[in-house]
């Protein structure tokens, strides 16, 4: 048997061979309001930090925080910068207020047990939106030192405020149920406006646009009297971002089983102008950012052997250039869209990653997204590129439960249906094996992804040769009990409710079954975690230890959900690898 646990400290760690495919990139850029400076989240110290920048030099400027940050952004009035920081890498957030050049850093929200999420600074106003816990919605001028709550409830989120200051729109509800509410901030009252996610004012305030999720798939509409669909309907909004003028949107697109498409779009002419598509560094496109006087437009791009950089281009899309990004590597593997059928008949697709200049059948690790409504995109994956260099094949699904493909695919494994979400598991290794593709098959996955692992590996014991679960449940009951309560109240839409569905909830549970593992296990979990705490992780390891089969451990001290350090991830390259290895190719 292997060892029971191997503690990793992050912190007296040497570097390795896999250092530089650990690298992140470059993220959450913003935009000072003349669009000439750009601030945006980079691991390049090696922990997540905010760099600030000329658009057109190579010169950065690094805001040292003690804690490492998830997202930024620029105030309107270029005064301030918002920071969202991740104390001990968990998932509980902070915000920050800072200076551009560094000066009087100071917490605003997420005090004490607080989370603060979903920050937005009012356009033209020194006044930052967020919301707390997922309870409270919040306004905090800076230039006043006010913070004033101006809605509370269960599962409410801050979208907005009007210019005037007299309606705020909400979103409430759980994952899968969520509706934009309209909210009267002096009578308090509240009116539905449309099933969806994101909503924002127009600059006047007089009417509202909003990533629909009415249709099968979401669509950016404008709200005024009546609805407008302005971008979308066969294909997946995505996201959208639109200039302080109210002339021009920007509209990411999810397109081809993943990939990003970016359209401009005349707001003046609505549907009857033609959008402008912006050519893309890489497929996978987040992150839009406006400048506030509406000449430059910032955002994310990632690829297959490229890390997440920033770029910018002018209001119509043109001189697009990079404002930091790390070059592409030569070699890398791009992937192939698989499609294929569930044993029910339902179209499933995933990424498949080969070794090159190799004919199949090759040992193939199955990759499980987290989530569930996640997706799996041809992104940067340095875990698929150190496979594949070592002939091993790797195969990314989209099991149903998935976004980008409609709501009724992405709601497809709720509750009691989840136990097709695990028969989706198998209908892949069946697709593999039938294709030619798989010889030896291996399993992984992160957070629902883990979960999704463990209960394909107890329920099909037989089809594995080797599984890693990371930071996935392995208990319903105990997740509920120890997860973060905005976490546990959010989730029961998708999963169940931990009382009145135990029975179902134990059931899909894979500690209980978990005498029917026979693959060696590998266990990978942050301390800090507590969106799934990592009881999760020490339960199967209690269990299998107690049992005498194969399995690791791995605890990232100093980590929470993500493992936001560069070395931390340089480790778990390398353990995983060195994992797959030995099983997949003994």
């Amino acid at each position: 048997m292997e060892g029971q646990l191997h503690r990793v400290d992050v912190t007296v760690l040497p570097a390795f061979s896999l250092f530089t495919s650990a690298v992140a990139g470059n993220w959450s850029v913003t935009l000072a309001p003349d669009g000439r400076h750009a601030a945006y989240v980079s691991d390049r110290g090696g922990t997540p930090g905010v760099w600030v920048q000329p658009i057109d030099s190579e010169l950065a400027f690094h805001i040292a925080f003690p804690e490492p940050v998830a997202a930024v952004a620029w105030s309107s009035g270029g005064g301030w910068l918002a920071c969202q920081l991740t104390p001990g890498g968990a998932p509980r957030h902070e915000v920050w207020l800072v200076r551009p050049d560094g000066s009087d850093p100071h917490q605003v929200a997420g005090f004490g047990t607080d989370t603060a999420e979903n920050m937005r600074w009012l356009p033209g106003r020194p006044v930052l939106a967020l919301t707390e816990n997922l309870t409270s919605a919040i306004l905090i001028d800076v230039v006043a030192g006010t913070r004033t709550v101006v809605g509370s409830g269960d599962l409410i989120s801050l979208c907005d405020v009007d210019p005037a200051g007299r309606f705020a729109l909400l979103r409430v509800g759980p994952r899968g149920a969520r509706r934009i509410v309209f909210q009267d901030l002096i009578s308090g009252t509240r009116e539905p406006v449309l099933r969806g996610e994101q909503a924002i004012f127009s600059p006047g305030g007089g009417c509202v646009y909003a990533r629909s999720e009415e249709g099968e798939f979401p669509a950016l509409v404008r709200v005024t009297g009546s609805v407008e669909v302005v971008a979308g309907g066969a294909s997946e909004v995505e996201s959208f971002a639109i200039t302080a003028d109210g002339r021009t949107a920007a509209v990411l697109l999810n397109v081809h089983g993943g990939e990003s498409s970016l359209e401009l779009i005349d707001l003046d002419h609505g549907s009857t102008a033609a959008p402008r598509t912006v050519p893309l560094p890489g497929p996978v496109v987040s992150g839009l950012s406006w400048s506030f006087d509406g000449s430059a437009l910032a955002f994310t791009a990632e690829g297959p052997g490229r890390p997440h950089g920033v770029w910018v281009c002018d209001r119509d899309g043109s001189n697009l250039r990079p404002i930091s990004a790390e070059p592409a590597a030569a070699d890398a593997v791009r992937p192939t869209l698989e499609k294929f059928s569930a044993h029910d008949g339902l179209p499933l697709t995933g990424w498949l990653f080969t070794p090159p200049g190799e004919d199949g059948p090759y040992p193939v690790v199955i990759w499980l997204h987290g989530g569930p409504e996640a997706q799996e995109r041809p992104g940067h994956g340095p875990l698929f590129q150190e496979l594949v260099r070592r002939g091993i094949a790797v195969f990314a699904p989209n099991v149903r439960g998935s976004s980008g493909f409609g709501r009724t695919f992405v709601n497809a494994d709720n509750g009691p249906l989840r136990y097709d979400a695990i028969e989706d598991v198998r209908s892949c290794v069946r697709y593999l094996r039938d294709s030619g593709i798989a010889g030896r098959v291996g399993v992984m996955g992160r957070s629902y992804g883990g979960y999704l692992t463990l209960a394909a590996l107890v329920t099909y014991p037989d089809l594995f040769d080797v599984g890693i679960d990371v930071c996935g449940m392995s208990d319903f009951a105990t997740f509920y009990e120890h997860t973060e309560p905005w976490i546990a109240a959010a989730a029961i839409s998708k999963y169940g409710d931990p009382v009145t569905d135990a029975g179902l909830l134990r059931d899909l549970s894979p500690i209980h079954r978990i005498d029917n593992l026979r693959a060696p296990l590998l266990i990978v979990h942050g301390e800090n975690d507590s969106n799934v705490p990592v009881i999760e992780a020490e339960q199967v390891a209690a269990a299998l230890a107690a049992r005498g089969a194969t399995h690791r451990y791995l605890l990232f001290p100093g980590e929470g959900h993500e493992l936001l350090h560069r070395t931390s991830r340089a480790t778990y390259l390398r353990e995983t690898i060195d994992w797959l290895t030995r099983y997949l190719t003994p």
